[in-house]
This record gives structure tokens, C-alpha cells and sequence, in this order.
């Protein structure tokens, strides 16, 4: 059942943007080319559009400010749950070095390292990674690669296909693309981007158990509005079916839908876990308890910003093209494309979750 449900799932993120493309006249096979390389923008986007802007602007803010709120003004005081340490471990001093040494040779030009200047970004993010866990280390005496190594390995290995999918997915809606490319042939791009997409998961789900050993960060959300849902398979499968139709419609309408590239995937892939029976942190808020929600969606925001931000000097590196709210840019992206990474964020949880489970199907894992 469980394994019916997830390989339907996946014939759905698949195969609803290639549906959408036949009814719209296109040929499907022009998408399947692999790797789904976004080296160039053809289709004709929107202009910024000022009202457009301060739509999703507001809808943004009404999102995230109850939470925001809830977390300023919620008075009773978090309790601490960590010891922490004195000793930062070694290998987080190695991470520090690593993360240095690959921002400098990131943003820099050295004659010497020109033929190795294109496969820069993994490293900065190798040691953001190292960095972060050892944080978690000297706060709480575990880690992912010292406590939980073969879930940490299996993350880098699920994270590589998982960003992989979402450049098959901008292929319908062309929103980012990179540059600087044009001397790595089909394959060798291929491994550039493989290396580089491995680290997203593990740099996301690091952080969210960082972020978890902070409690005033999540003041307050523990007991929060709860949001009773029963049925929840047949809210599930009407959640699964609407997002399945929203993907499908996308490169039908990219100009307007381009959103539904980080929205349709979540519901998808949380209707098929509910479906097939397994646990997630989204089952909380029935019950009031927000707090796995937001540090996922944070951790996510702050990955997106030191994404974008070890891009902006970055020889080889994305630029976008987001219809109607191109302006107003932090690095590349536009501000309101930050936006993008919260529920992002919960994406990344949702999968990391899925690969948990599928390593040990007998245990209830509710946290990535």
C-alpha cells in the first residue's frame, strides 16, 4: 500500500507539468532531456507589476506574522532543554576552515585555480554543513555524522535527486538559470550540479536541528491554534488531487502559476505521506503544536539566504527571471522570492522524513 501510494505520488510530480504541456499544444518530449540543464530563459515573462508585488507582499506578511507575533508576545519564558558544552569539536574547526577556504575561492579569481573556478559552491556548503552539526555537537552532544551517519549519508544521496526534480520542474516555468556554463559539456555539467544539490538537504535539516536546541526561537508555538482535520485521508487525497491538477496547469499559465513549482510538490508529497500511513510533524498543528513547521520554514530561509549570497560572486552561478515581482533584489533574487524558502523549507522536511522512515518503516519518526 504504502509503496502503491508514494510510486503514484511520484507519477504525479512527474507526469502532471508533462500532461500540462500536451494540453497546451507542446510535445512532452521536449522536457525529458537529461540532465535538465537551465542554461537559458525563452519564454516571454511579465514585467514587474507594482500591484502584483504588494499583493503577494501582503499575503506573505499575513502568513508569517501570526507567528512572528506569537513568538515576541508569548510571555511565558521557554524552558532550556540543552546542556551546553565548552568544547567545540575539532572537526567543526576543520568545517570553519573548509567554509573560509571555499568562500574565498568562491568569490575570488586566482589565475592558478581557473580551470577549477566553475566547482566552487560545494565547498563553502560542505563546511557550512560540518559547521553547523558541530554547533549542534557542543550544544547537545550529538550530531548528524557522529549520532546518525548513515541517515546523514542517506540525505546527501536523496537531496541530489529531490533538487535535481526541481530543475526538471523550472524547465516549465524558466525562473532561474546559470551562466558562466558554456565550457562544461552535457555530462561534466551533469557532476558540477550533482555535488553542489547533495548538500541541500543535509544544510537544511542541520539547521532545523540547530534551530531546535533554541527554544525562544519557537516561543510559544507549541501551543498554538490547533487546526482539527477529520477525515484526513479524504481531506488528503482532495489536497493531493487539487495540487495535482495546479502542477499540471502550470506550463499551460507558467506567467501566473510559476509559484505552484514550490507549493503543488509539499501538498503532493505530504497528501501521499498522510495516505500512505506515514508520520509527519504536519499532524501537529491538529493538535496546536506549530513549532516543527516554523523551524523548518526558518531553517529553509536561512539556507536560501546564504545560497543566494555565496552566489552573487560566484563565477559560475544562477540569475533569475520571476514574473512580475523582478525587483528589488538581495543578491540575485528578487525579495519577494525569498518568500519561496518557507515552504521550501517544509519540503525539505517532508523528504527528509520520507527517507527516515524508509530506512526504519517500523518506527513513528514525526521529526526530520
Amino acid at each position: 500500500m504504502k509503496i502503491t501510494v508514494l510510486l503514484l505520488a511520484l507519477v504525479c510530480l512527474i507526469g502532471a507539468p508533462l500532461a500540462g504541456v500536451h494540453l497546451s499544444g507542446g510535445s512532452a518530449g521536449d522536457f525529458m532531456e537529461f540532465p535538465p540543464a537551465s542554461l537559458a530563459v525563452t519564454i516571454d515573462h511579465a514585467p514587474f507589476s507594482r500591484t502584483v508585488f504588494f499583493i503577494l507582499l501582503i499575503l506573505t506578511v499575513m502568513v508569517i506574522s501570526p507567528f512572528i507575533i506569537r513568538v515576541i508576545t508569548y510571555n511565558e519564558q521557554a524552558p532550556e532543554q540543552v546542556r551546553t558544552r565548552s568544547v567545540f569539536p575539532l572537526w567543526g574547526w576543520v568545517g570553519l576552515v573548509i567554509l573560509a577556504t571555499g568562500w574565498i575561492l568562491a568569490w575570488t579569481r586566482f589565475p592558478w585555480f581557473s580551470q577549477m573556478q566553475p566547482h566552487t559552491f560545494t565547498i563553502p556548503w560542505t563546511g557550512y554543513i560540518i559547521v553547523v552539526n558541530a554547533l549542534l555537537y557542543k550544544r547537545t552532544g550529538r550530531s548528524l555524522p557522529t549520532h546518525e551517519p548513515f541517515y546523514f549519508v542517506s540525505l546527501f544521496v536523496s537531496s541530489a535527486l529531490f533538487w535535481w526534480y526541481f530543475e526538471f520542474l523550472n524547465q516549465f516555468t524558466q525562473n532561474w538559470y546559470y551562466v558562466n556554463t558554456e565550457t562544461l559539456g552535457r555530462f561534466e555539467f551533469f557532476i558540477y550540479a550533482t555535488l553542489p544539490f547533495a548538500t541541500v538537504l543535509p544544510a537544511v535539516i542541520s539547521t532545523f536541528r540547530l534551530m531546535e536546541t533554541f527554544p525562544g526561537i519557537s516561543r510559544g508555538l507549541d501551543r498554538y491554534t490547533a487546526v482539527p482535520v477529520s477525515h484526513k485521508r479524504t481531506f488528503a487525497i482532495f489536497g493531493g488531487f487539487v495540487a495535482t491538477v495546479a502542477l499540471a496547469a502550470t506550463p499551460i499559465l507558467p506567467g501566473h502559476l510559476f509559484h505552484m513549482l514550490w507549493l503543488a510538490p509539499l501538498v503532493i508529497i505530504a497528501a501521499a505521506m498522510v495516505i500512505a500511513g506515514v508520520p509527519t510533524f504536519l499532524s501537529s498543528i491538529t493538535r496546536g503544536s506549530w513549532r516543527s513547521v516554523w523551524l523548518l520554514a526558518l531553517s529553509g530561509l536561512i539556507c536560501g539566504f546564504f545560497w543566494e549570497m555565496w552566489n552573487y560572486f560566484s563565477y559560475t552561478r544562477w540569475e533569475y527571471a520571476v514574473p512580475f515581482v523582478q525587483r528589488f533584489e538581495i543578491f540575485e533574487m528578487p525579495v519577494l522570492g525569498y518568500a519561496g524558502y518557507l515552504p521550501f523549507g517544509l519540503q525539505c522536511g517532508l523528504m527528509a522524513l520520507l527517507v527516515k522512515h524508509m530506512l526504519n518503516p517500523s518506527t513513528r519518526w514525526v521529526k526530520p
